[in-house]
């Protein structure tokens, strides 16, 4: 793999990672209600289902979307029912007050946050045919697998270290204290913003 076909690839992987989604509506939200050590492993489960759908990728999950439009079809349906699950419980709870820091539950565990962001990654499997594009206008053909390897670790740490930012941001005291200020309306915003995105994966 040739140095610029690489720092391709490399730049495709950061714009797919930073494009608006529900990984980063999720990252955001964990940041502002549980704090940044919490939105640091949803942020690696995140990463860990874009890995997921990148080794699906490289091994051809695309072309049996292709043949079988009714899989993907399936895991759309299951995708969209799982962000408006999501989206629903966001909108129902808007109006619970957030507890201040004295007397608020402590957050969820690092094992149960790495997999609600796991499993907000897998919720949107058009991410495999995105993957797909990705790897069939960068890779060579008879690519070693210590550089498929060294690809996955660029997904990985693309994907861990933007909604780790993104986490950190919305975790500060300032951005927190106007979540406080306005939270029906902010969780009643991103529980919308995740439903139209699960009609979105449906509708694409």
């Amino acid at each position: 793999m040739t140095p610029a076909a690489f720092a391709t690839f490399a730049g495709l992987v950061v714009f797919a990672a930073i494009s608006p989604g529900p990984a980063v509506l999720m990252a955001a939200r964990t940041g502002l209600t549980e704090g940044f050590r919490t939105g640091v492993m949803l942020a690696m489960g995140i990463a860990s289902g874009a890995v997921i759908w990148a080794l699906a990728a490289v091994f051809g999950l695309s072309v049996v979307f292709a043949a079988a439009p009714s899989l993907l079809w399936a895991l759309k349906i299951g995708g969209a029912c799982y962000l408006g699950w999501m989206a629903w419980h966001l909108w129902r709870d808007a109006k619970v007050p957030f507890r201040t820091e004295d007397t608020r539950p402590l957050p969820r565990s690092a094992f149960a946050a790495y997999r609600l962001g796991l499993w907000t990654n897998l919720s949107n499997p058009k991410a495999a045919v995105m993957f797909s594009s990705i790897f069939l206008g960068t890779l060579e053909a008879e690519t070693p697998y210590w550089v498929l390897g060294l690809l996955l670790g660029v997904i990985f740490l693309s994907e861990t270290c933007w909604n780790t930012l993104v986490a950190r941001i919305f975790s500060l005291d300032r951005t927190r204290a106007r979540y406080i200020s306005l939270k029906t309306v902010i969780d009643r915003s991103f529980g919308a913003m995740l439903g139209l995105l699960g009609l979105k994966i449906i509708a694409t």
